[in-house]
């Protein structure tokens, strides 16, 4: 398959670039940027010399990327940004893998109550598909347009979905704990993104609504027999990448482990990235960089009558570039782990 990466100069596009080079059944033949236009790939992604990658990024018009001949874009562009490029290439028959927030949401209001404006393209909320691959169905049969969902919304729907669904946990009282690294605020120049201004230090941020909340809650309701509303704390950690998510939940009845673990094995239990760690184990952030996997133990605590979730991943690979792959794979019929093991 021809592949084209509109936008590769973040971190989540050169993880793209590095991941596709790889792949058996892709050929990565465009990659894009105004930023560094005209310069070779691998001078500018040092990670990926050796390789034998022998492109250099261009800045084409959105005309000239329709009469490309790749026949799927991953767009690793700011959200309001993918947009203007996602519609004039479904326009053109080509196949779209977004890794913004344009098209996670179904609703063009709560896409500008988060975003602070108006949706681009609202004609194409309802008809894209949000690509966890896990929790959803994907195909390119029911649409060409893959909605790859945030970093901090994976960590936190892959845990509770299915016990939500299975009335495990209970509805209300949802409490969502995370911490990401600094690669997750973008690879753009910030003052408090200064090494001495992180090293050292960790904080909440983006209270008391940040963004992906809409995601999540958006999902969670889908999944659920009303809409759900949970309390999300995000914050920023001294560590290059990785999420670690924390999630208290109030049990249906009586705390017990194994009903949850139960729910997951019979969800994730073939599928060849969620792996539940043995009891007594947490996840760690440590153990999953650099992978495609997300772990995630569970821990009953009748004290409170809670559970409490757990659950580990790379923000740039399950929380970005990989979890794009992954649902590509399973687009276009591939095993779903190929290019990503």
């Amino acid at each position: 398959m021809k592949i084209c990466i509109v936008g590769a100069s973040g971190y989540s596009g050169r993880e793209l670039v590095s991941l596709l080079l790889d792949h058996p059944r892709c050929t990565l033949q465009t990659v894009t940027s105004r930023s560094l236009n005209g310069k070779a790939v691998e001078d500018c992604i040092p990670k990926i010399r050796g390789r034998g990658c022998p492109l250099s990024f261009s800045n084409p018009s959105i005309e000239n990327l329709q009469e490309d001949d790749s026949e799927l874009f991953f767009l690793a562009l700011p959200h309001g940004a993918a947009a203007e490029f996602a519609v004039p290439l479904l326009a053109a028959g080509k196949k779209v893998i977004d890794l913004s927030a344009d098209f996670r949401l179904n609703c063009p209001e709560t896409y500008e109550e988060f975003y602070g404006q108006p949706h681009p393209a609202p004609e194409w909320l309802k008809r894209a598909s949000y690509g966890l691959p896990e929790l959803h169905e994907l195909s390119w049969d029911n649409s060409p347009l893959i909605a790859s969902p945030g970093c901090y919304p994976t960590s936190i729907l892959i845990p509770l979905v299915p016990l939500l669904r299975e009335n495990i946990i209970r509805e209300e009282g949802v409490v969502a704990n995370s911490m990401s690294g600094i690669s997750g605020a973008g690879r753009n120049a910030s003052e408090k993104l200064l090494y001495c201004e992180r090293n050292e230090s960790a904080g909440a941020y983006g209270l008391p609504k940040h963004r992906h909340l809409s995601e999540i809650e958006e999902q969670l309701s889908h999944f659920s027999s009303s809409q759900v509303v949970i309390s999300f704390q995000p914050h920023l950690a001294p560590m290059n990448r990785g999420i670690c998510t924390t999630i208290s939940v109030q049990a249906e009845g009586v705390p017990d482990r194994k009903k949850v673990a139960d729910s997951w094995n019979a969800i994730y239990g073939n599928r060849s990235f969620v792996n539940l760690l043995p009891e007594g184990e947490f996840p760690d952030v440590s153990h999953v960089v650099g992978t495609n996997r997300i772990d995630l133990s569970v821990h009953a605590d009748p004290r409170t009558g809670k559970y409490v979730l757990c659950s580990a991943e790379d923000n740039l690979i399950k929380g970005a570039g990989g979890q794009a792959i992954q649902a590509m794979n399973v687009c276009q019929g591939y095993d779903e782990s190929e290019g990503l093991k």
